[in-house]
């Protein structure tokens, strides 16, 4: 009769103990992972402008029609990372006070063939609790620019994620030309601030 090899079988019990453990290891991380972070929604309180200048006067442009979402981390009420951001703006839902001047700026933004202003995180660095510095692509006007933008985050009480932040940018860097109205008698200046007050639930 053989003799029974204990180590043979001290062996395969030994790996398939390790197996269980890392594949139970495994989905522990995964589960917390999971449960740490959380898909968001862009809540109607969001706010985003578009200020500029003109040999007339200084202007402003907001949206009241965005759609949006993000992934994020938030711990012990607290924002731990930012996963993604994905924000689209109908170009003509930006508005003045002006319906002339709505004409104009949909007509720089080529509004006729780009329909949607976007913007997508491609990284985010925290620089403390409530200060990050994010990467992420803007499409306007059909043309798009990764541009750096340092932001301010606050977690409410309801869960709610607030990140407000602003990119200086120019017409010619998206491929547009800068307005002009009356014949050329009102030329808008070249730059642009884009501000944004992003709330997600």
């Amino acid at each position: 009769m053989q003799a029974f090899n204990y180590n043979l079988f001290k062996n395969k019990d030994m790996k398939t103990t390790i197996k269980t453990i890392i594949t139970t290891v495994t989905l522990f991380a995964l589960c917390i992972t999971a449960n740490a972070q959380k898909a968001y929604n862009l809540d109607v309180k969001t706010n985003f402008s578009v200020f500029g200048t003109s040999t007339m006067h200084d202007w402003e442009m907001k949206s009241a029609s965005k759609t949006g979402t993000a992934n994020l981390t938030v711990t012990d009420s607290k924002l731990a990372d930012i996963n993604s951001i994905d924000i689209t703006l109908p170009a003509e839902s930006i508005k003045s006070e002006k319906k002339s001047m709505d004409k104009v700026a949909y007509e720089t933004l080529k509004t006729d063939k780009f329909k949607n202003i976007k913007y997508v995180l491609k990284s985010a660095d925290k620089v403390n609790e409530t200060t990050w510095n994010l990467t992420g692509t803007y499409t306007i006007a059909g043309v798009s620019k990764v541009l750096k933008t340092q932001v301010k985050t606050t977690v409410a009480a309801n869960g709610a994620v607030t990140i407000q932040g602003s990119n200086k940018i120019t017409f010619t860097e998206f491929g547009m030309k800068s307005p002009t109205a009356m014949f050329g008698a009102i030329k808008t200046g070249e730059d642009l601030t884009i501000k944004f007050n992003l709330t997600f639930n």
